[in-house]
């Protein structure tokens, strides 16, 4: 078995990771038994091929980032989350997306990891603001985004097409300033 490669930052119960060549089969094996849980909001890849470009993007291009959120017991692969559309300059922000897998689901595991990965991001990777779109009939999604202090900034109709249609989202973002001052507590703006 390949060695994992280690934690970026580690909480209580998980700690993150870059995204690797060599986790493909486990995060294959982990999409395809989430099927049911990820339908109808996220297509992860669920072959080796599929993955291996998947990954390979995340990894080669500067404007995305990949991590992965592992239990700390034993290092099985709870989720993942991307942040892509990374841009530099004045503006410093980027566009997250995340999933939890099916044996993960439920246990504030996916909390702690995007906690993590604000921080990170906001700490070494020196961004300045991160944006969650998510579809408004994915709770799970938006009340994840409201426990990480994010706060909802408006509506868009037809903004990504997905399953075959342009799907309406809410728009969610967080500053490093929110984190730093408190003001994400208040996250139902």
């Amino acid at each position: 078995m390949p060695e994992k490669a280690p934690h970026l930052a580690e909480g209580a119960l998980v700690g993150i990771r870059h995204c690797t060549l060599e986790d493909g089969a486990e995060f294959t094996a982990r999409v395809r038994e989430s099927k049911d849980l990820h339908h109808p909001w996220l297509f992860p890849p669920t072959g080796t091929d599929a993955y291996a470009a998947y990954a390979q993007r995340l990894i080669g291009d500067p404007t995305k980032a990949g991590f992965l959120v592992c239990e700390r017991e034993n290092g099985a692969i709870a989720g993942f989350i991307n942040i892509n559309n990374i841009v530099e300059g004045g503006f410093l922000s980027g566009a997250l997306g995340y999933g939890a897998f099916a044996h993960a689901a439920g246990r504030g595991l996916m909390s702690e990891g995007l906690a993590l990965v604000v921080a990170h991001a906001f700490g070494p990777m020196g961004l300045h603001r991160l944006e969650i779109n998510v579809q408004p009939g994915n709770a799970a999604s938006i009340a994840l985004a409201r426990r990480c202090g994010f706060r909802r900034e408006g509506f868009s109709p037809d903004f990504l097409h997905i399953d075959g249609a342009w799907r309406d989202h809410e728009r969610w973002a967080i500053t490093a300033e929110m984190t730093r001052d408190g003001a994400a507590a208040d996250s139902s703006r």
